[in-house]
């Protein structure tokens, strides 16, 4: 899939919008990697479902913030401290903005094309996403 052309680079993009783009490929990455397990949608939903939400993106950003670099920090920073978003009522904000960091670190690297260490990222779900 060819990558959207944009005005400016990825680090200067509003952190909700790094977040937008993030949502999106963390979620169509899951969906891919959860079709080797079933052919039925019911069970693609439910799988899918315990990979894309608030607590399993914050799990996965403590599971790998140590490795991340001051760069991709920044990135998780201005993610999880954006204005705007509003927070469900079935999330906790500090749960909720921790999962908006990660998403905005997905979409920043997706997006300046870092397709290695973003594939590095995505496959460390499996190891926090409860069974």
């Amino acid at each position: 899939m060819k990558r959207a052309e944009i005005n400016l680079p990825p680090q200067q993009l509003p952190a909700l919008t790094l977040a937008y783009v993030g949502d999106a490929v963390y979620e169509l990455y899951v969906r891919n990697s959860i079709l080797k397990q079933s052919h039925k949608v019911h069970t693609l939903h439910r799988l899918a479902i315990n990979r894309v939400n608030n607590n399993t993106q914050s799990d996965l950003l403590a599971k790998v913030e140590s490795e991340l670099t001051e760069e991709e920090l920044a990135v998780v920073h201005r993610g999880r401290n954006a204005k705007g978003a509003q927070v469900p009522k079935n999330a906790s904000p500090q749960i909720y903005r921790r999962s908006s960091g990660l998403e905005a670190l997905v979409g920043y690297l997706y997006l300046s094309g870092q397709d290695e260490r973003l594939e590095w990222l995505l496959s460390q779900i499996e190891d926090v996403v409860i069974k």
